[in-house]
This record gives structure tokens, C-alpha cells and sequence, in this order.
């Protein structure tokens, strides 16, 4: 139908378009970033790429292209394109006015691949619209309305602009001049939700590869972990208590013991392991010590080596010099040429440059050591002084430790001691406040024992003070229905003798179906309401109609009053199965005639 999309192939419509005009086709489908066709219908050039448009800024190749002689040359894209007539098969696309401004269109909705296309002739078919923008791109669909519009949906969203490039054209069917056969194209962006979706699903897949991407790069680029610290057992302490005896594997040990401290390790069971450990971590500043002591002395002995090559560097040196001094003198200098005396000033002034640098550097170090055997000679008598004081103290601090390590075992003795008394302390503690618990709960039991007897108490007092004042109720009532007995007994003698005398008439009347006036009128007017309906009425029927004129009547009332009345209403049944259905008659009539 034309208002459903539909599937279109390329090779469903013949290419075979008839043209007037090959010079301005050429030029339009080069303004339009398309491959000519020739006449037979076949592309020119069969390998042409229809993503090399106009809109990538890329001049289409075809093999009408200047220097040829069929077209003019292309026109330079900081120029507006000039719109040419297009022949068709079927219609013929005129230009647009090129002094007027370009046809507005809406903001591009993302992903867009479909555009709006309206103005068409109303005798326009889906064959002349595939006619006409098939030659944008490959078509996929076409929804044509019979409101002289349609939307197309184009396979890539380039083909869009291309089709975007007709808007403003004048189309007119064959050579008609027909308001129905012409109209004014108009063509603008349009809002598809298959072109959303496919837009998302494709910024989604974008989406997803660049997190891959930063995630191998982070993967990449992130260190290394460090391998996982063990748990503390006997087994792994004695390990890591060799380990902190090798210089090797110290490193390692110790921050598995920084680890385990860390973690709360230490308790009284492990406190000796650890500290063992520990001293065992203090005895290696001693090795760390001699390790540094060790590489002073290497850097002294290069230090001397340095000076004496140092040394032997300048000796040469001077004789370099000498070299050049005394060459330089009369008695030699007189049999050289021009060139070889400059050469030679040149080199004896360089040969005096570097013996000064390095003589200074040699008398910097010199110096320096005159320097600091000038403060080991003031600082001697209280060096030694400091070394004796030092090793004091170091013995000092060793004893301190020893005792200090005592004393730490002593307070954890004391402190175990402590713990086994109270413990002990508490246990007998604990049964004596235990037993003072259970007699408290069993005082308190009591009490609230008590407290409930007396609530119960009260309430059967209570009880028994409502069933005195029922009782006497019950009394009072028994009296008050044997004065109503006697009452009724006396009532009923006086209307037996009324009854007595009253006239057969007011029997008659008593024996009589209707015992009012209210009946009456009843009868009268349901007899007036059943006439007026001789094929019968439902009980329903009749009673809505009662109680518009008066709201206080119900139905049993009314179907009684007519049972009653057997020679006057007439219950007939009608209809079979569900559809059963009950309906009064008038038979008054009948009635007075049986009677």
C-alpha cells in the first residue's frame, strides 16, 4: 500500500533513462557526488564508490572530467554548486532559483538515514519517487502518504545529504502541465526510530571498545602486586628466623615481620619467637655497620688511587710543557716555518690550560685533606674520649636492654599469676552471686505471686456483686411479665364481647380479600394499570409504576394483595429455560361472569 514501507532493491527499477541533455545529467550527478549512467542504463564507471561524494570534499571520478571535451570543469567547492535541468524517465527536475537562500531544514538527528520529502504531484508513484532519489544512494524503504508526501529511508547516512541537495527542485511528470502532475520538492531531515536505534547500538559498540581499550591499557600500565605475607605458624617463624640471619634474604624477613606485628601476631604464646626475631633484626644493624665501614674504606683507597694517578697525569704534564718552552726558545725556534711555530704556541698555550685545571683540582684535594687531618688533630684527645664514653655507653645500653628483657618477663609472670587468682576469684565470685540471683528472682516470683492472688481476689468480689444485681434484675422482670399476662387476659374478655356485638356486616367485611381502604385503591389502580396492558406485566413493572406514586410500597406486598385475588389477576409464565419469565393478567372480567 502507499502508506506502508516496503523493501526496494536497486535492481528492481531499469536505469535506462532517456536524456535530453548528457552535458547538464553529468554536471548534476557531479554536483551530487554520483556516478554518471550512459544510455543503455549502465554505469560509466562500474568500480565507483558512492561514499566519495560531495560532502567529504572529494570531487567524484568519472570519465566526463575536464580535458575530455564533454563537461566543463568541476566547480571549486568554496563556490556554490550550480543546479542543472534533470532528465528522467519518467519526470524532469527543474532548478531552483540560485539568487534565492538555500532551503531551511531542522537540526540533523543523530544516526539520520531517512528524510522527509514533500511537495510531490499528486499523481506521483513510489516507481517515480525511486526513479528520482535512488540515483542519492541505495533505498530501503519508502513510505508514501496520499498527502503528496513520503519518508525514504537510505542505507548510509551520506546518501542523506545527497538527497538533501534536490530540495527546491521543480518536478513535473513527463511533459504534462498539470497542477497534478507538478510540485515543489521540499527535502529535510526526518526523525526515525530505526535510525535512533541503530545510532545508539553503534555509540554503545564504540562505547564498549574504548572501556576495553583504557582497561587493557590500565591493565598495562598497573605495577605489579606484591606477593601475598603468609599466616603466622611455628613452622613459617622459624623459617623467617633464618631468613633475617642472611644478609641475602633480610629484606624479605623483616617485612614479613613488620606484617605479622601489624596483624596482632604478638601474644603472650608467640611473645618470645618475636622477640628473638627482633634481636635477631638489632644484631644485623652490627653487620649493616661493618657493610658501611667497609665501603668508606674502598672509597678511601680509590680516593688515594685518584691522587696518584692524578699526580703521575701532571707530571707528564710539566714535561709537555717543558717540551713546548724550550722549542720555543731562539736557538730551535728560528729553523721552523710560520705555520709550525703558530701550531706549536697554539699547543703550548692548551698544554698550560690543562696542567693548570688539573693542578688546581690536585691542591683542592690536598686542601681538603690538610683540612681534615688539621680537625682529627684538635678533635684527637676528644675523640678518644667519645670512643671510650661510646663504648660505656654501648655496654651501658646492652646491660639496660638485659634488664629491661627481665623485667618484661618478669612483669608477664606476675601478670599470668594475677590472671590464675582472679580467675580463680571470680569462678567462686560468680557461684556466690549466682546463688544470690536465684534467691532474688525466686523473692521476686513471690511477690508478683502474691499481687495476682490479690487481683483475683478482687475481681471475684466484683463478679459476685453483678450477679446479685442480675438476679435482682431477673426479679423484677419475672414481676413486671405477670402483670402484663393479667393485663393481655383482661384485654382479650373485653374485645371477645365487642367482637360479640358487632353486626354481620363488619364479618362479611372482615372475611372479605381486601381489609382496607389502602388495598382498595391498590386493586383499583393495578386493574387500570394490567387494562391498559393486556398481554400481562411483571411484578417489577407493576411496582415501579406504584411507586411513583407512592415510594413506600414493595413488591411482596403488592404480589400478595394479587395472590389474594385469584378472580381478578391471573399469574401466567412465558419463555423457556433462562429466558423464563412470570407475567399478570386482568381477569375481572371472567371473573364477573364465573361469579
Amino acid at each position: 500500500s502507499a502508506d506502508s514501507g516496503r523493501n526496494l532493491g536497486l535492481d528492481s527499477i531499469p536505469m535506462g533513462l532517456p536524456m535530453s541533455d548528457p552535458t547538464a545529467w553529468a554536471t548534476a550527478m557531479n554536483n551530487l557526488g554520483m556516478a554518471p549512467m550512459g544510455m543503455t542504463g549502465q554505469p560509466l564507471l562500474p568500480d565507483f564508490d558512492p561514499a566519495l561524494g560531495m560532502m567529504t570534499g572529494i570531487p567524484p571520478i568519472n570519465p566526463m572530467m575536464p580535458g575530455l571535451g564533454i563537461v566543463p570543469p568541476p566547480i571549486p567547492p568554496d563556490m556554490p554548486a550550480v543546479k542543472e535541468i534533470i532528465h528522467c524517465k519518467s519526470c524532469t527536475l527543474f532548478p531552483p532559483n540560485p539568487h534565492l537562500p538555500p532551503p531551511a531544514t531542522r537540526e540533523r538527528p543523530p544516526g539520520c538515514k531517512t528524510v522527509f520529502v514533500g511537495g510531490l504531484p499528486e499523481n506521483g508513484t513510489e516507481q517515480i519517487i525511486m526513479e528520482v532519489f535512488e540515483q542519492c544512494g541505495e533505498v530501503i524503504a519508502i513510505r508514501k502518504s496520499k498527502k503528496n508526501f513520503c519518508h525514504i529511508r537510505f542505507a548510509e547516512e551520506f546518501m542523506v545529504d545527497k538527497a538533501l541537495y534536490l530540495s527546491g527542485y521543480r518536478i513535473r511528470l513527463g511533459s504534462s502541465t498539470d497542477k497534478k502532475d507538478t510540485g515543489r520538492l521540499h527535502v529535510d531531515f526526518a526523525q526515525a526510530r530505526d535510525d535512533l536505534y541503530e545510532w545508539e547500538c553503534k555509540q554503545r559498540m564504540l562505547a564498549r571498545e574504548e572501556r576495553h581499550r583504557r582497561r587493557l591499557e590500565e591493565e598495562r600500565f598497573r605495577p605489579p602486586s606484591p606477593p601475598p605475607v603468609v599466616h603466622y605458624s611455628d613452622h613459617e617463624c622459624s623459617i623467617i628466623a633464618e631468613k633475617l640471619k642472611d644478609d641475602t634474604k633480610f629484606s624479605e624477613a623483616v617485612q614479613t615481620l613488620l606484617t605479622w606485628i601489624e596483624r596482632g601476631e604478638v601474644n603472650r604464646r608467640t611473645a618470645n619467637n618475636f622477640y628473638s626475631m627482633i634481636q635477631s633484626a638489632n644484631s644485623h644493624i652490627r653487620r649493616l655497620v661493618n657493610e658501611k665501614a667497609a665501603h668508606e674504606k674502598e672509597m678511601e683507597e680509590a680516593k688515594e688511587k685518584f691522587k696518584l694517578a692524578l699526580s703521575g697525569i701532571l707530571v707528564q704534564f710539566e714535561q709537555i710543557v717543558a717540551v713546548y718552552h724550550s722549542a720555543s726558545k731562539q736557538k730551535a725556534w728560528d729553523h721552523f716555518t710560520k705555520a709550525q711555530r703558530k701550531n706549536i704556541s697554539v699547543w703550548c698555550k692548551q698544554a698550560e690550560e690543562i696542567r693548570n685545571i688539573h693542578n688546581d683540582e690536585l691542591m683542592g684535594i690536598r686542601r681538603e685533606e690538610e683540612m681534615e687531618m688539621s680537625d682529627e688533630e684538635i678533635e684527637d684527645p676528644s675523640e678518644m674520649k667519645e670512643t671510650e664514653e661510646s663504648a660505656l655507653v654501648s655496654q651501658v645500653e646492652a646491660l639496660k636492654e638485659e634488664n629491661d628483657s627481665l623485667r618484661w618477663q618478669l612483669d608477664a609472670y606476675r601478670n599470668e599469676v594475677e590472671l590464675l587468682k582472679q580467675e580463680h576469684g571470680k569462678a567462686s565470685r560468680d557461684e556466690d552471686t549466682t546463688k544470690e540471683q536465684q534467691l532474688k528472682l525466686l523473692q521476686q516470683a513471690l511477690q508478683g505471686m502474691q499481687q495476682h492472688l490479690l487481683k483475683v481476689q478482687d475481681e471475684y468480689k466484683k463478679r459476685e456483686a453483678e450477679l446479685e444485681k442480675v438476679r435482682e434484675d431477673k426479679l423484677k422482670i419475672e414481676t413486671l411479665l405477670e402483670t402484663l399476662k393479667e393485663q393481655e387476659s383482661s384485654m382479650s374478655r373485653v374485645c371477645a364481647c365487642s367482637q360479640e356485638k358487632e353486626s354481620p356486616v363488619e364479618k362479611t367485611l372482615n372475611n372479605s380479600p381486601v381489609k382496607s381502604e389502602r388495598e382498595a385503591l391498590l386493586v383499583g389502580i393495578i386493574s387500570t394499570f394490567l387494562h391498559v396492558h393486556p398481554f400481562g406485566a411483571s411484578i417489577e413493572y407493576i411496582c415501579s409504576y406504584l411507586q411513583r406514586l407512592d415510594s413506600k410500597i414493595c413488591t411482596t406486598e403488592v404480589e400478595v394483595l394479587m395472590t389474594r385475588l385469584q378472580t381478578t389477576f391471573k399469574q401466567e409464565l412465558s419463555g423457556v429455560g433462562a429466558s423464563l419469565e412470570k407475567k399478570w393478567k386482568f381477569c375481572g372480567f371472567d371473573g364477573l361472569k364465573m361469579t
